[in-house]
């Protein structure tokens, strides 16, 4: 039997290409992760996909990234398919490892894969290291501004509870008091 697994890593991806693909090479069930990063080793959908199989099945995916990111998780998902009797099938990449060269293919795949995803982190940190040294300021914006803390400091000082003061700036008790915690040193 073909079990087909699909997965997108937002909410806001769709995941009918790869149910397609899977419907047109003739999986009898899907299972399916949305919203789930493939770094992520507890995936629902996955983990019920694997349970599903039984020796003599293929698993199925649309890409090879879609069952995992990292080349160590890869070979030991698929070795552990494999010591179950059971095959695995990646449409895109054509591999199949019911077959040596198809098992060759998927280590080369995987290694390549891999070294990719080493490259973009990498360029990503080299991006956030520029930027810094630009002055740019990463993160999150403060909620509130060194005037509102300033404000909400004397509010409270004045009898004011807390979380009326956080409602008037429209933010919860923990993010005022966080900000007056962190600004303690500049206000005084």
């Amino acid at each position: 039997m073909l079990i087909g697994y699909a997965r997108v890593s937002t909410d806001d991806q769709n995941l009918g290409l790869q149910r397609d693909a899977l419907n047109a090479a003739g999986c009898e069930r899907l299972f399916e992760d949305q919203g789930v990063s493939g770094t992520i080793r507890a995936r629902p959908g996955l983990d019920a996909a694997l349970a599903s199989l039984t020796d003599g099945d293929t698993l199925v995916v649309w890409k090879l990234d879609r069952l995992g990111r990292s080349l160590p998780h890869l070979i030991e998902t698929l070795a552990a398919l494999g010591t179950r009797g059971i095959g695995f099938r990646s449409l895109s990449e054509s591999i199949d490892t019911g077959s040596a060269s198809g098992r060759l293919l998927f280590h080369l795949m995987g290694a390549l894969a891999e070294f990719e995803r080493a490259l973009i982190a990498e360029r990503t940190s080299a991006g956030l290291k520029a930027a810094r040294q630009r002055g740019v300021r990463l993160g999150r914006r403060k909620s509130l501004s060194a005037a509102q803390v300033a404000h909400a400091r004397l509010l409270l000082d004045g009898g004011e509870r807390a979380s009326a003061v956080a409602r008037s700036l429209n933010v919860s008790r923990s993010t005022l008091y966080r900000a007056l915690n962190g600004s303690a040193d500049r206000l005084t």
